[in-house]
């Protein structure tokens, strides 16, 4: 089924903090189980952050990793793993001196970042390429870094996703492959709805639709109250979709989502309630051209 559409469920993420729910995965286990819950539901992907037991803050260590995505693998080998890259690239300059980084700074040098990714080899993994305000933070993600990042995932045999947040990162994608540097024509997700970001619209999703190259693989997905409208908007439009508890908590208005499995139901009914089906993990690898299995 070509015309299948990809559903990533995003179970945790960095940012979604445990007051908000008491739903969300903490530990590996549940992280794991979430992931293969979701899978269960209509996920062909599931994208992973992993968090402190202890605390349930973000963290990117490589034991915790290891442990959520050895426990995929054991139960469900087709199940498409992506692992976020993110972590590391935030800088908090100091209210004295903005030159100094001041608490919450989260800069590492690009190497670190995919640490886990070199030595796991997932399917895919997020592949930052924004440098932009967020709150009183500033991301930063430079081409020399993002090429940097690139290589060491492309050497460990996994796809980058190119998480694109603002037109500009789109130019920059069509740089970096034309540069050689990433793979083309690429696999994309527009992340919608952040703070200083593209909004969340039609026309802001076909605006940046249009800065794709030919034969790129796209999807969208918005934060917050528009997280199922983006699910909506991008299948219309020809894309994949994502949903999760990294992009939202809510079921319903006022409703917590009781788990990750019970947002993808909802996405499916949305996709199907329009006429479309959600693809298999199988029918999504043969269309990102990724390995059978993700047994490493």
């Amino acid at each position: 089924m070509n015309n299948a559409t990809i559903l990533t469920c995003a179970v945790t993420g960095n940012l979604t903090k445990p007051e908000q729910t008491p739903h969300l995965p903490i530990t590996p286990d549940h992280i794991a189980d979430e992931c293969l819950a979701a899978a269960e539901a209509g996920a062909a992907a599931v994208h992973i952050h992993v968090r402190d037991p202890k605390t349930g803050a973000p963290s990117m260590e490589l034991d915790l990793y290891e442990q959520v995505v050895s426990a995929i693998r054991r139960h469900n080998p087709e199940l498409i793993i992506n692992l976020t890259t993110g972590p590391g690239g935030r800088y908090v300059p100091s209210d004295e001196n903005p030159s100094i980084a001041g608490p919450g700074t989260t800069l590492l040098p690009p190497e670190r970042r995919v640490e886990h990714i070199a030595a796991l080899k997932p399917d895919i993994c997020s592949l930052d390429l924004n440098t932009m305000n967020s709150g009183d933070q500033v991301v930063m993600n430079t081409p020399k870094n993002v090429a940097r990042m690139a290589r060491i995932i492309q050497e460990a045999g996994s796809v980058p996703e190119l998480e694109c947040f603002d037109s500009g990162d789109l130019v920059l994608a069509n740089k970096l492959i034309s540069d050689g540097a990433l793979d083309g024509p690429g696999l994309y997700t527009f992340v919608m709805g952040v703070r200083y970001a593209l909004p969340f619209s039609p026309e802001a999703v076909a605006f940046a639709r249009s800065l794709l190259p030919a034969g790129a693989q796209w999807s969208a997905f918005a934060i917050g109250r528009q997280a199922f409208q983006a699910v909506a908007q991008s299948f219309l439009m020809g894309g994949n979709v994502r949903i999760g508890l990294e992009d939202t908590v809510y079921l319903d208005r006022g409703v917590l989502a009781p788990n990750n499995a019970a947002l993808v139901h909802k996405a499916r009914r949305i996709v199907e309630d329009l006429g479309g089906q959600l693809a298999s993990p199988a029918e999504a690898r043969r269309r990102w051209n990724l390995a059978p299995t993700n047994r490493r």
